[in-house]
C-alpha cells in the first residue's frame, strides 16, 4: 500500500476509520518543535504516548504537546508511570482511568493509561436506527519493564486489563521492550491481532530511529477491528526523516483502523 494510500479519518453508517499512534517521546527532553510536527502530520484520532513527563510542571508539558497537535489531553502522564493517552475532537470520552501496576524492588513504576471513546455517536452520528451512541473503543497506552520476567507478567496484567473493560472493541498501543520473537510481545500477540504482522505499511523496526533495526513499539487490536495498515510512517507525506531523528529515540507507529458498528441487541 503506498503511504499516502492510508485513510483519513471518517464516520459512516457502518464503520468509523480511526487512525492511531503510538509513540514513546522520552520526556520531551528532545526536539519538541520536530515532535508536534511528527504528530500533527500524522493527523491521529488517539496517540498512546509513552514517557511522558512525569515530574516538575509536567502537566503543563502535556497541555502543550497536545495544543501544539490540535489534541486534547485525556489521561496519564505522571499518574500512570509515564503512558498518556490524547484524543482528537471526534472522540467522545466516556471514561478515562490510570493504573500503576505492582512494581519489582529497584525497577521503574510502570503503569497503563485506559479510556473507553466513543466515535461517532451524538450530534455527529449520521447513521441508522441504534447508532446515536457511537460506536465504543477502549485503548490502553502503554510501556512495558526492561526486565524480562517483569515484563512478561505485565503481558498478562495488559490483557486482564483490556478483556476487563468490556467494549466491543479494545487497542493496546506502546512500547514493549520486547521483539516480536520475545516471550511478552508474543504473549500479547497470542490474544491480540499485532497491527504490523497483519497489515503491514510504512517501515517496520521502530528503535532507534538513528539506526532503526528493532520492532520493540507496537498496536494490537481485538477480534473485530479491521486493520487497514500499520507501521512506522517514514515516507509519509509531511514527516520528515529529519523531524523524525530529531523528535525522541523512538519511531511512532501508526494505524488506521476500520471498526465496524455493532447492531443493537
Amino acid at each position: 500500500m503506498p503511504l499516502a494510500d492510508l485513510p483519513g479519518s471518517t464516520t459512516g453508517p457502518d464503520a468509523a476509520v480511526v487512525r492511531v499512534l503510538s509513540y514513546n517521546v522520552r520526556s520531551m527532553r528532545d526536539d519538541r518543535e520536530a515532535l508536534a510536527r511528527v504528530i500533527r502530520a500524522c493527523a491521529p484520532d488517539v496517540v498512546c504516548v509513552q514517557e511522558a513527563p512525569r515530574f516538575f510542571r509536567w502537566r503543563k508539558a502535556a497541555a502543550w504537546l497536545a495544543r501544539e497537535t490540535g489534541l486534547v489531553y485525556t489521561t496519564g502522564g505522571a499518574t500512570a508511570a509515564g503512558p498518556m493517552i490524547l484524543t482528537s475532537l471526534r472522540a467522545q470520552v466516556e471514561h478515562a482511568e490510570d493504573t500503576l501496576l505492582p512494581r519489582a524492588p529497584g525497577l521503574h513504576q510502570r503503569g497503563f493509561a485506559t479510556a473507553v471513546l466513543r466515535f461517532g455517536g451524538g450530534h455527529r452520528d449520521t447513521g441508522g436506527p441504534g447508532n446515536g451512541n457511537g460506536i465504543r473503543l477502549g485503548v490502553v497506552s502503554c510501556h512495558l519493564s526492561l526486565a524480562e520476567a517483569e515484563r512478561y507478567e505485565q503481558a498478562g496484567m495488559l490483557l486482564d486489563h483490556l478483556a476487563a473493560l468490556d467494549v466491543p472493541y479494545a487497542i493496546a498501543a506502546g512500547d514493549i521492550n520486547d521483539r516480536p520473537e520475545g516471550r511478552a510481545f508474543r504473549r500479547i500477540a497470542g490474544k491480540l491481532r499485532d497491527g504490523w504482522a497483519t497489515e503491514p505499511w510504512g517501515s517496520e523496526a521502530t528503535w532507534t530511529p538513528g539506526n532503526p533495526h528493532q520492532r520493540i513499539d507496537a498496536v494490537f487490536v481485538s477480534e473485530g477491528v479491521e486493520i487497514i495498515g500499520c507501521g512506522v510512517p517514514a515516507g509519509l507525506p509531511g514527516v520528515a526523516d529529519a523531524d523524525l531523528a530529531a523528535a525522541t529515540d523512538h519511531l511512532p507507529v501508526l494505524a488506521a483502523l476500520r471498526l465496524p458498528r455493532v447492531s443493537p441487541v
